[in-house]
């Protein structure tokens, strides 16, 4: 009772249903590539994988560092205004097709949308300002861009198409309030994710003091001297294949990613430092303490030294290794690395291994801190999924149906 069943599900019966094309027009957007952007130009560029990697439903000028067009590109679109949609029109998967986010607090800046992107302004105000960023949320939405995807490596979703998408829509007040409720847990995402980066980035001055000797710790005040990785530990690969992987398996997998699978056999055990070999060299870096299994281009540092903490070696070759990685890549289909390189690493490290395990243990900390908001920060995440699913469907109302 006070639902009907529409060609986008089952709705409030005071909700209506509009198609995109109905709601917005399209206005010219920009086709400058990530080369044109730079620094120093006067006009904001809104790239596409900005709106996949960066912005939440919302595009907040005051609050988030948009590229910019270097000075002196010419530039041929429609400048963007408060409450303008802009709507990617391509994803590397099914599911990122239609990624949108809403225009808010552009003030005196100027901004453009830029390629592969679609530019949505409302033709009236039967979409409140503050709702369209979750305009395309809703799953009933979802499901028809996906069916509309097209393409193999890379999905995208015609301008024809995306006009005829359906769309339910609540009255004025009940987006406005809808609106209102996400607003505010928003709010607290945006929150922790900036008290996220600022705890990284306090980790990153800490590092770069302790792990070179520049600040000391109490107590401490004997030489640094600079030695070989090769030197203060083994060095080896792993033996598996990523289709050795299982959903939900006993031990933590290692492979050329960031993201740490799981296996249900170990082949190692106790402390090591685990480097992809290929793909993002000299940007992931694992450290572990326990039973684990290994790719075959992933290199295991393990098996350290007396008077040497591995947890110390693991801080300095996430400060030190990128640089000196990118110098001495094996240009091949990708870059990748050598066991040689990997020996011949050289850092600074303080004779006395308490001073090693004192800084560790300090670094250490800061991580558990930086982990704690990061798992507050998805346990946000999946509750405003959550309240979407419930608040953009009408299976839980916030205002009275008229």
């Amino acid at each position: 009772m006070g639902y009907k069943r529409t060609e986008v599900g089952v709705i409030p019966t005071d909700w209506s249903v509009f198609s995109i094309g109905e709601l917005f027009e399209y206005l010219c957007t920009a086709s400058n590539s990530r080369s044109d952007l730079g620094e120093t130009g006067t006009i904001a560029y809104v790239h596409y994988g900005d709106i996949h990697t960066r912005f939440h439903h919302f595009i907040d000028f005051s609050r988030d560092n948009v590229p910019r067009l270097l000075a002196g590109k010419s530039v041929t679109a429609t400048r963007l205004r408060d409450g303008d949609l802009i709507v990617a029109d391509a994803s590397e998967d099914e599911a990122g097709v239609g990624k949108s986010v809403e225009v808010r607090n552009l003030g005196e800046t100027k901004a453009v949308s830029g390629l592969h992107t679609f530019l949505l302004r409302a033709k009236d105000r039967r979409v409140h300002t503050g709702y369209r960023g979750y305009l395309l949320e809703k799953e009933s939405v979802k499901g028809q861009l996906r069916r509309l995807a097209t393409g193999l490596k890379v999905f995208g979703i015609s301008k024809r198409a995306l006009r005829d998408v359906r769309i339910p829509l609540p009255s004025p007040a009940e987006q406005r309030a809808i609106a209102e409720a996400l607003s505010d847990v928003d709010g607290l995402f945006q929150s922790l994710d900036a008290q996220i980066a600022k705890k990284r980035a306090i980790k990153q001055a800490a590092m770069q003091q302790l792990l070179t000797g520049k600040t000391r710790l109490p107590g401490f005040s004997g030489v640094w001297e600079t030695r070989r990785l090769g030197e203060l530990a083994h060095i080896n690969t792993g033996s598996r294949n990523n289709q050795d992987k299982v959903a939900g398996g006993q031990y933590p997998f290692f492979v050329r990613s960031a993201t740490v699978e799981r296996i249900n056999s170990y082949s190692f055990e106790g402390e090591a430092i685990l480097v992809p070999g290929e793909g993002g060299i000299g940007s992931i870096f694992h450290y572990i303490d326990g039973r684990f299994d290994a790719h075959q281009r992933v290199y295991k540092i393990s098996r350290f030294s007396e008077d040497v903490c591995g947890k110390f070696v693991y801080y300095s070759m996430t400060l030190h290794f990128g640089n000196y990685a990118m110098l001495n890549t094996v240009k091949a289909t990708v870059d990748s690395l050598r066991l040689p390189t990997f020996k011949n690493f050289a850092f600074s490290l303080p004779n006395n291994s308490d001073e090693q395990h004192a800084i560790a243990a300090i670094l250490s900390d800061m991580d558990a801190e930086i982990a704690a908001l990061e798992r507050r920060r998805d346990k946000t995440h999946a509750i405003k999924q959550g309240m979407m699913q419930e608040l953009l469907t009408g299976r839980v109302r916030l205002v009275k149906s008229e």
